[in-house]
């Protein structure tokens, strides 16, 4: 047990404080326990809003606020979130359209698809997308920065949710979506 916990604190992982003890971190007497983080992303209570999404390729950089995205023409979908067991019907702003306007291919060829994005929330949540996986000239599903659900501000998931079609549970939506970081492997 010693070894599991020793290597559970290397990697930076939440410690009940029976184990911090088993291996010498008691927690100090006048600290405020730990908050458990969610077992799984998602499930964790509400997030204050991020007030700004950055997106980045190739050295330029763009950044929407909840007013300048909801400017935008919308496409709305409609999901069924395993997590809650439920339908969802989001609306936001398709993920190609705002890569675009930062150089980003919309139709990728060859070279193009060493190109992939990692998006990360505000509880540093991140997933990776490759361009193919977002691409409606190569892939059948929708990635949206949704701003809304159901017709209604994005309630306990921030301003913006990035989500997605054709996957058979939301591990890969990020809510409270504060960066678009556009990357290319070597």
């Amino acid at each position: 047990m010693l070894c599991t916990a020793i290597l559970i604190v290397s990697m930076g992982m939440y410690l009940p404080s029976s184990i911090e003890t088993a291996v010498g971190q008691a927690p100090k007497p006048d600290a405020k326990p730990a908050a458990e983080p969610a077992m799984e992303h998602g499930t964790s209570g509400p997030l204050p809003p991020a007030p700004k999404l950055t997106i980045s390729y190739q050295g330029k950089t763009e950044t929407w606020t909840a007013a300048t995205l909801a400017a935008l023409d919308h496409t709305a979908i409609a999901l069924y979130n395993e997590h809650l067991k439920a339908k969802q019907n989001f609306a936001g702003v398709p993920l190609t359209l705002l890569l675009t306007r930062l150089g980003v291919p919309d139709k990728p060829h060859g070279k193009d698809f060493r190109i992939y994005l990692v998006a990360e929330g505000s509880d540093g949540y991140q997933v990776v997308y490759s361009l193919g996986e977002i691409s409606p000239d190569v892939h059948d599903g929708v990635t949206l920065v949704a701003d809304t659900l159901d017709k209604e501000p994005l309630p306990g998931n921030g301003s913006f949710q990035l989500v997605t079609t054709g996957e058979k549970r939301p591990a890969r939506w990020v809510r409270n979506l504060v960066s678009i970081r556009v990357l290319t492997a070597p």
